[in-house]
């Protein structure tokens, strides 16, 4: 539906029109109507109209007057002149203020019908033109945004590279100087960017583009860096204040061939966010970061001491040592890169290799594991240093129960052969447990974990079977066979046999026997 304004200071022609516009054209115009031309500007202020009727001779404001502010207003209606005096100089300034008719009273309605039918082709070709436009500026940002893409996402790029694609993509306008901003921020505040709302908030003006790279980040290329300062206090206000995004900001490019590069230098300064507290900082310029010492020295011999300490019950030690990696001096001056290889290193040489040796530990260590992999899964690097600690000891204290448990595996072994070598004679846990140098109280537990049966149980066990081998094998007495398996007398090792065996050691022998004769015949 078109929206018409008709402003007349006598109101029955005003109702008239609207009346036989409606009858002509039922349902096609919405309709409003103004006294004078100064009403009629503050209604299509608030409510801009597709075309505009307005009469010449109107008090507080004339027609031509209203027509002059119109003009200067971003969009132009159709504007019809309606006067009632045949006048050439009401005639030129219409016409120099593009007016598309001039029509005299009494109003003809043929003339007037054949005034918005010229109306509505004019507004139809400006919609043409106007979709054309937006076409072709969308095309273009599709080309511009896909160019930096392809631009940012690969390292290894050539600048004369750069350059050609970018100087055919059109990004020669940001020469002579620009910057890029990349923002770490909410959904709703890149629609905003894009929307170009909080430039509007801020006051600010200037061409930009803004675009997701491929880590979902929003990249901003603009001119003016105050215009990216700009648009971080407007986040900052209309979110609440600080601390929920952060911005990295290049250094000044002068060329589009150094477009990749000040990509890197604006992930660079991101990056630093890391090292400051959300309230602190949001806005980071890589020209503040410049001095950061690249070379500070990565303490790759304490991250081996570290490695080589796991599993052992210096941890007091692993703590300080490990605190040593994050010292104060280090925060303060060195480069983001250092952190990163530090970072990296601990993962290779400590947690990545304990991993692959011990295999998986439990649900909360693993989670942890996931977690301290990555610098960048953490706001700030005390969080990061926390759960990298954390990590480090929880699998120290893993892989000594590990080491532990396997010894027991060891001390058992060599307590079972012991027992085997010396069960014919006196034999006592204490005597046992004292051999191979465990505390009795958790010898007598690990020992019944290893073989299934307690210590006076197994005794009891192999005593009983070694006699069923000397009564099936040889023609020892039974008194001899109960001392020669470590029995203290005939009538324990029968008592013993029997609650074991069900039957006698005499009797056992005998069935024995009886079964080889059976089995001659």
């Amino acid at each position: 539906m078109r929206t018409l304004l008709i402003a007349d200071d006598e109101r029955n022609i005003r109702l008239g029109l609207k009346a036989m516009i409606e009858r002509e054209y039922p349902g096609k115009y919405e309709i409003r109507l103004a006294a004078d031309g100064k009403q009629a500007l503050t209604e299509y202020e608030s409510h801009p109209a597709d075309i505009v009727l307005t009469d010449i001779r109107m008090p507080a404001m004339d027609g031509i007057k209203l027509i002059k502010q119109l003009a200067e207003l971003p969009s132009n209606p159709i504007v019809l002149i309606l006067s009632g005096y045949d006048d050439f100089q009401y005639a030129k300034e219409a016409i120099k203020h593009k007016v598309k008719e001039y029509l005299l009273k009494p109003i003809v309605r043929e003339d007037l019908f054949a005034a918005l039918g010229a109306a509505e082709i004019e507004l139809a070709e400006r919609e043409s033109i106007r979709n054309l436009l937006e076409a072709t500026d969308q095309y273009r940002k599709g080309m511009r945004d896909n160019t930096l893409r392809h631009i940012w996402a690969r390292p290894d790029i050539r600048a004369d590279e750069v350059e050609a694609i970018a100087s055919e993509a059109g990004l020669r306008e940001f020469e002579p100087s620009y910057y890029i901003g990349l923002l770490d921020c909410s959904g709703h505040q890149r629609h905003l960017i894009k929307s170009n709302e909080y430039l509007s908030a801020s006051g600010l003006e200037g061409d930009y583009l803004s675009l997701e790279d491929k880590d979902g980040r929003l990249a901003v290329l603009t001119s003016r860096e105050e215009l990216l300062l700009g648009m971080a206090r407007a986040i900052a206000s209309s979110s609440g204040g600080p601390g929920t995004f952060a911005i990295g900001i290049s250094g000044e490019g002068r060329s589009i061939a150094e477009l990749r590069v000040k990509y890197e230098e604006a992930h660079q300064a991101l990056k630093y966010r890391l090292l400051f507290d959300g309230s602190d900082k949001i806005v980071l310029q890589f020209d503040q970061f410049k001095q950061r010492d690249r070379a500070y020295s990565v303490p790759e011999e304490k991250i081996a001491k570290l490695a080589n300490m796991m599993g052992t019950d210096r941890e007091q030690e692993m703590k300080s040592l490990f605190m040593e990696l994050f010292s104060a001096n280090a925060l303060a001056t060195a480069d983001i890169g250092y952190f990163e290889a530090v970072s990296r290193l601990l993962n290779e040489r400590i947690f990545d290799q304990v991993f692959r040796t011990y295999g998986e530990a439990s649900v909360e260590i693993i989670k942890v594991y996931k977690m301290a992999g990555s610098l960048y899964n953490f706001v700030h690097i005390q969080d990061y240093i926390r759960s990298a600690q954390g990590l480090l000891l929880s699998l120290n204290d893993y892989i000594r129960h590990l080491r532990s448990a396997h010894v027991d595996q060891k001390d058992m072994a060599r307590a079972l052969e012991y027992i085997q070598a010396n069960y014919d004679k006196e034999l006592s846990m204490t005597m046992v447990s004292n051999h191979v140098s465990l505390n009795y109280s958790y010898f007598s537990e690990a020992f019944k974990d290893y073989a299934g049966l307690s210590f006076v149980q197994y005794l009891k066990k192999l005593r009983i079977e070694k006699a069923k081998e000397l009564l099936e094998t040889t023609d020892l007495k039974v008194l001899e066979i109960g001392d020669r398996v470590g029995f203290e007398n005939t009538k324990h090792f029968n008592r013993v046999f029997r609650e074991s065996v069900g039957v006698s050691p005499l009797e056992y022998r005998q069935n024995v026997s009886r079964r080889f004769k059976e089995t001659s015949f």
